[in-house]
């Protein structure tokens, strides 16, 4: 008897532990390296991808479900995924007892009574949800396969008719440039659609983007480009579906960027952590209300957390958020910037190693990604990945992926950025002639964010020290550093023997529920609430300078920090 019970309980460590290694190469903190067997078949002690955290699905277990709203409608979709719509039923059942108008529930209810059949039941629950509140568009969006035996069906056609759409998802406007930008969107089907742009004084003059048409095999996902604008001018558009305007009354509008390399004055808000939450989606509008001239969305911006070939699920997730009509709003005027971490590429704390090839699904992951954002550039050509360059006036901005090529932090060589994107990033500084340069990072620089962990640059302090070092030696003025992972708003000074003392300026805790705690090394920081970092640039003073402020989800400063550019020079 005694013997089985061992047994057993080797099975489930095999099972829940996802092939944990124990090794010399073991953490001494309560992170370890954690990764499926495939990980091990080049060295048996060091995973070529993995984890410092579970490879397991605890992220949607039922605890999780109960702590964080982002977590409950996951773990419903995951029941129907497995083959358990029934359980579906139930678990949606559960919340929806405690509260009858959970959209989530009623969403994922719908679904998976559609996967059982009994579209009468289901129909029920999608009137429900329109009534709580829901979107319409999430049941046209879908995941389509898993709703197409209901909405097939007459009586959800004749309740379609009362609730038109030309768009699911979208405009999400992006790429923006002093004479440039792109538009993407979600059609209903496969339409032709083509934007439209003019100024409100020479509404004659119109500047159109050429007829493009989406794809199923695409999701529907189109992205229309207009070029012609003026720098720093104000433009009303309008998108048309098959020839029908989708903006009947009130237009969207949106600024372009000022003329390359001229000074001025522009804000920019950043950060991350923004797990899908009803009660804290009004953020967006809160971001609104301060009419930023971008975006910096730094990772952890929907939380996927399913390591595997993207699919329902993973588009499930991101329809939530891409639905949400705060989010649209914004996007539809303010040009949004993407990178992404590790609860978007895999699963928390990973590392998904030097290869694009391998595991079999990290590149269809980043292309998944690539699909549901506006960005000006993927990676090179021969290795694809989330960074890219853009530029607001005389601010260059580097975006930077530290995923995509990052290697295992436990072994003695390692990489966070990998051979090519840091070859990248030392070129583009050196190039770069601005007077601010931002290098944004979607985990934390500072040394102590993150005691005890290897996930952040801590982890790969030897690659610090040499993109700081070279900063320093080639004399390279100006540079910021932006950051997120931390569910908090901070900010650090990085004092250093050689050189200017460098900022990193944190924020990531857009959206979520979970909260990190203030780690002494700040200059200050903030977890009370939801947050976001808000930077205002003024490169015509006589000493340009950039203001740093953290602002709640109640609209309110809490605190603020100036950095003057002569306070970024080397001697």
């Amino acid at each position: 008897m005694h013997q089985k019970k061992f047994i057993i309980i080797l099975l489930a460590i095999a099972l829940l532990g996802g092939c944990k290694k124990e090794n010399q190469f073991k953490s001494e903190s309560p992170y370890g390296q954690f990764a499926p067997k495939d990980a091990y078949n080049e060295n048996p002690n060091l995973a070529y991808y993995g984890a410092e955290n579970e490879w397991t699905r605890r992220m949607f277990s039922e605890k999780a479900a109960d702590r964080f709203y982002k977590r409950r409608g996951q773990r419903q979709m995951l029941a129907i995924l497995d083959g358990h719509p029934e359980k579906a039923v139930d678990l949606c059942n559960k919340r929806l007892a405690a509260d009858p108008n959970d959209q989530e529930s009623l969403f994922v209810r719908a679904v998976a009574l559609t996967q059982l059949h009994r579209l009468d039941r289901a129909m029920a629950s999608v009137q429900r949800a329109v009534d709580a509140g829901l979107p319409f568009a999430r049941f046209v969006a879908g995941p389509r396969d898993l709703l197409k035996p209901l909405t097939e069906t007459p009586m959800f056609r004749k309740y379609a008719e009362r609730h038109p759409l030309r768009l699911v998802h979208g405009p999400l406007l992006g790429c923006m440039t002093d004479h440039s930008v792109r538009f993407w969107m979600r059609s209903v089907g496969e339409d032709n659609i083509k934007v439209r742009a003019w100024t409100k004084d020479n509404p004659g003059n119109v500047f159109e983007a050429g007829t493009v048409q989406s794809h199923a095999q695409q999701d529907y996902v189109v992205i229309a480009k207009v070029v012609g604008l003026v720098p720093k001018r104000k433009y009303i558009y309008n998108v048309w579906v098959n020839s029908q305007p989708v903006f009947e009354t009130t237009l969207p509008s949106f600024m372009t960027f000022p003329t390359p390399g001229q000074a001025g004055h522009f804000r920019i808000v950043f950060g991350g952590g923004a797990g899908y939450t009803p009660e804290h989606e009004h953020i967006w509008n809160v971001i609104g209300d301060h009419r930023p001239d971008a975006l910096l969305l730094m990772g952890d911006n929907v939380y996927i957390d399913l390591p595997q070939m993207p699919g329902p699920f993973h588009r499930y997730t991101y329809y939530r958020r891409q639905s949400r009509p705060e989010f649209r709003r914004l996007v539809q005027s303010t040009p949004v910037y993407a990178i992404w971490d590790d609860h978007d590429a895999a699963i928390d704390d990973v590392w998904l190693g030097p290869y694009k090839d391998k595991p079999a699904w990290k590149m269809p992951m980043l292309n998944f990604f690539r699909q549901q954002w506006n960005n000006p550039g993927y990676g090179t050509k021969e290795w694809p990945g989330v960074w890219f360059k853009f530029a607001i006036g005389d601010v260059d901005f580097f975006m930077l992926d530290c995923r995509m090529y990052r290697t295992n932090p436990f072994a003695p060589e390692k990489t966070m950025l990998g051979a090519v994107q840091k070859a990248w990033l030392k070129e583009q500084l050196t190039k770069s002639t601005a007077t601010f340069k931002v290098v944004a990072s979607s985990v934390p620089w500072a040394s102590g964010a993150k005691p005890g962990s290897k996930d952040t640059w801590d982890g790969f302090a030897d690659e610090r020290e040499e993109i700081f070092s070279f900063i320093a030696n080639q004399k390279i003025n100006g540079v910021i550093l932006l950051s997120a992972d931390r569910h908090r708003s901070d900010a650090w000074k990085i004092k250093r023997d050689k050189g200017y003392p460098l900022y990193d300026l944190m924020s990531s805790k857009l959206t979520n529920i979970h909260t990190h705690e203030i780690m002494p090394g700040a200059l200050f920081g903030y977890n009370k609430k939801c947050s976001f970092g808000l930077l205002t640039f003024d490169t015509k003073a006589v000493d340009p300078e950039v203001k740093y402020q953290i602002v709640n989800i109640d609209g309110k400063v809490i605190h603020s920090l100036r950095i003057k550019k002569s306070q970024l020079e080397c001697e």
